[in-house]
């Protein structure tokens, strides 16, 4: 029988885990010196100095204000009938109806497809 040599260990030298504590620390001083999550915005102008345009811009709650009537008015949008141009014809339907009438569409196109490439009965072989 042979008896299995095994190479030993190579101990970790004493530079190499300096330069790990060093890159370490060096992390450390970077996140603690740059990184400062809880700051807030400076405020750039007064509310009341802001032009029309930008009041909503001028506090948080007036931005979730804003954003809570714009998503109301698109939901009321998205499920309601509209005319978008009577002349041609152009309506605004809810996604929902406007998905059905698209699948029957489609579908019967799919059907006449299938119907015209079924083989001919009359054809003798």
């Amino acid at each position: 029988m042979s008896e299995t040599t095994s190479t030993p260990a190579r101990p970790v030298s004493l530079i190499t885990t300096i330069f790990i504590f060093v890159l370490f620390a060096a992390f450390i001083f970077v996140a603690r010196h740059y990184y400062h999550p809880t700051e807030t915005l400076p405020q750039v102008a007064a509310p009341e100095n802001l032009a029309k345009d930008f009041e909503w811009k001028a506090t948080r709650d007036s931005r979730k204000k804003t954003l809570q009537e714009l998503r109301e008015t698109q939901s009321a949008q998205v499920g309601a009938y509209k005319w978008i141009d009577q002349k041609a014809g152009a309506v605004q339907l809810p996604i929902e109806r406007a998905m059905e009438l698209t699948a029957q569409k489609y579908g019967a196109q799919q059907q006449m497809r299938q119907i015209r490439d079924l083989p001919d009965s009359t054809a003798k072989p």
